[in-house]
C-alpha cells in the first residue's frame, strides 16, 4: 500500500484497487482508520482522537487532491506525494 504523506507520525496511505466510498488509511501507533475523502468521516477503524482531528482537517484542506489520487489508483496509475497540513 503506498504512503502518500506523512506528518506528525502519522502515514496516510491508499490502495490502488480498494472499495468504495473514496478513502484513504491513516495509521498512526498501532492504530488504523479509513477516512472518507468527501467528508472526513471515520468509515472504519479508529485513531486517537487528538490524531483523527488532525487528519479529519488535512482531509477537508487537501481534498482535490486526495480525489485526484483516488482516481489515479482507479486508472491503475501512481499515486502523487500530498503535502502535510504543515505545508
Amino acid at each position: 500500500m503506498p504512503t502518500i504523506a506523512v506528518f506528525y507520525g502519522i502515514m496516510i496511505r491508499m490502495y490502488w484497487r480498494d472499495h468504495a466510498p473514496p478513502h484513504l488509511h491513516a495509521i498512526y501507533q498501532g492504530f488504523e482508520a479509513l477516512i472518507a475523502i468527501g467528508t472526513g468521516e471515520v468509515i472504519g477503524g479508529q485513531l486517537p482522537p487528538n490524531a483523527l482531528r488532525i487528519v479529519q482537517q488535512w482531509v477537508l484542506l487537501r481534498q482535490a487532491e486526495l480525489m485526484e489520487n483516488w482516481q489515479r489508483g482507479r486508472r491503475r496509475e501512481p499515486f502523487e506525494q500530498i503535502a502535510g497540513p504543515e505545508q
